[in-house]
């Protein structure tokens, strides 16, 4: 079957608007390690995916997951070895106060899970999040939403501030004031949020600002956010969907900054590609919230999510990949810098570890986001044999995002093809 009649046929059982990356979309059937096969024998090096981040098709995660399906496989009501070792392995990585897990399958229901249960702490109903962000798809988390507006627009208890940008500030904004910028925003939607009479339930933020693009935050901007939080009486979400289990060359995407948010919300690579996602917090959060308001999911942490999850943790340990995203991440940065030098669309290079993004620019010393040609960029190193995406609240940041076990020599393709890519683009070819 070809592309078009696969298209159409989507279309006919799906409906239309059901998004499709690439301008040629990709027929997948196979993926290796870093590679991505197409039916018609092709291989794309994948820069995207994120879920697969120990490899597509890790031996010891698929052989995790049969050994686990054949043995069993059920609802959370069970006692079972494997969930106990999971949620022992899991939470010691993360500071000790945090000592609570609960297991769900998507980032959104973790954090729709997180949002009932700063609620039900706080007995505030206020939310804080940037004005350019995403933290998932049901009715409660999509009041969030920057990047696909909810309908009927955002709840009135949601207050939206600018997200931290070092490298676009606003106008008449010094560098030096700029986290006074930034912290000031917060403020005002905490006093606001108590002026309705809402209250402030929980900021919610993405640690790295992933869906804002990566940008560079002043420096102290979340510890001063943190403390603004916890001193109106919320709590600090940090969603780590997207940031967590390594991505950045360390565990959590938090941590560089020094706090301890008092939840943690995970998904996407938790499991390597099964359906697992969940949220770490307080004993004193999640007793309270399990005593009155019962929390039920019937597929979280079954006992092939956890085989499954436990896999991811031990492929990670095993062979380094935190480490490796370190190493790589750097080559892959230097080399990004270079391609900044001879490229004039290329106004940033930003990130750490294996999460990086190049801001495509139209005019360098205006820093004026170009849309248009990070499209072009994305879709030109496809047909080169590369996946990439793009991000930002301008969608003009080149998402370069592979799974851990990229090598030196990955990166070295990646670089090739960006710069052929680059100079194409430019020249119009």
């Amino acid at each position: 079957m070809n592309t078009l009649s696969m298209q159409q046929r989507r279309e006919r059982l799906f409906g239309p608007a059901n998004p499709l990356f690439y301008e040629e979309p990709l027929h997948l059937v196979r993926g290796e390690g870093v590679w991505l096969f197409d039916a018609d024998g092709g291989r794309f090096l994948d820069c995207y995916n994120n879920v697969p981040c120990v490899g597509h098709a890790h031996p010891r995660y698929v052989e995790a997951v049969c050994e686990q399906t054949r043995l069993l496989n059920t609802h959370t009501r069970y006692l079972h070895e494997t969930i106990l070792e999971y949620a022992e392995r899991l939470l010691g990585k993360f500071d000790g106060s945090l000592d609570r897990l609960a297991l769900a399958c998507t980032g959104s229901e973790a954090n729709d899970l997180a949002m009932r249960m700063a609620r039900h702490h706080t007995g505030a109903e206020g939310f804080i999040c940037t004005d350019a962000t995403y933290h998932g798809n049901t009715t409660a988390v999509s009041q969030f939403s920057a990047i696909y507006e909810p309908v009927g627009g955002p709840s009135p208890n949601v207050r939206r501030v600018p997200h931290p940008d070092a490298y676009r500030a606003p106008d008449g904004v010094a560098p030096e004031q700029l986290a006074d910028h930034y912290v000031e925003q917060v403020e005002r939607a905490i006093r606001s949020l108590a002026e309705s009479g809402d209250g402030l339930a929980a900021m919610i933020v993405c640690p790295i600002f992933a869906n804002e693009g990566l940008p560079d935050t002043p420096a102290g901007y979340l510890q001063r956010v943190y403390a603004l939080v916890c001193e109106a009486g919320g709590l600090l979400i940090a969603d780590e969907v997207q940031a967590g289990f390594g991505r950045t060359g360390s565990w959590w995407g938090h941590e560089p900054s020094s706090i301890v948010p008092d939840i943690v919300t995970l998904g996407k690579p938790m499991a390597g590609g099964y359906p697992v996602a969940g949220l770490v917090t307080r004993g004193e959060i999640l007793d309270a919230y399990r005593l009155r308001e019962m929390y039920f999911n019937t597929f979280g942490g079954n006992p092939v999510a956890c085989a499954a999850a436990l896999a991811v943790l031990e492929i990670l340990e095993r062979e380094d990949l935190i480490g490796n995203a370190t190493r790589v991440g750097q080559v892959i940065e230097r080399g990004l810098e270079e391609l900044q030098g001879q490229h004039e669309c290329i106004g940033d290079v930003r990130g750490s570890g294996l999460f990086l993004g190049l801001d495509v620019v139209s005019d360098r010393n205006r820093r004026t986001p170009d849309e248009q040609t990070a499209a072009q960029i994305v879709n030109d190193v496809r047909r080169r044999g590369v996946l990439i995406s793009k991000a930002g609240q301008h969608n003009n940041v080149l998402k370069i995002r592979p799974p851990l076990c990229f090598s030196e020599s990955n990166a070295s393709m990646l670089l090739e093809v960006l710069d052929a890519s680059l100079a194409s683009v430019a020249s119009g070819a």
